[in-house]
């Protein structure tokens, strides 16, 4: 993302574990841009990301829906799908929980 982030955001336990893995993954960094979210107004577009995803692997949506899930509890996900992760993507699943919960 071009735009610097809000400090108080990075210490924000909702915002600090979605943005690290929209950082930090592969696939969600491709959509950490202004057309999905504005931080100065703290908004993100979840409709618009969540039709992104439609047709991405499962472990790339499952991570797409933890992001959102440790933002905002509204934004609902499965745990069990954890399975479709591998090793790399466990470790960053399990971090972001970390963050946002420790």
């Amino acid at each position: 993302m071009a735009t610097a982030i809000p400090q108080h955001l990075l210490q924000s336990r909702h915002w600090r574990s979605m943005i690290y893995l929209f950082q930090d993954h592969p696939k969600l960094q491709r959509y950490f841009t202004t057309k999905y979210f504005d931080l100065n107004a703290e908004r993100i577009k979840v409709q618009a990301l969540k039709k992104e995803a439609k047709p991405w692997s499962d472990s790339e949506r499952f991570m797409l829906n933890l992001a959102l899930h440790l933002f905002n509890g509204s934004n609902k996900v499965d745990l069990s799908q954890m399975d479709y992760l591998d090793q790399n993507n466990t470790r960053m699943a399990l971090k972001a929980i970390e963050l946002r919960y420790l």
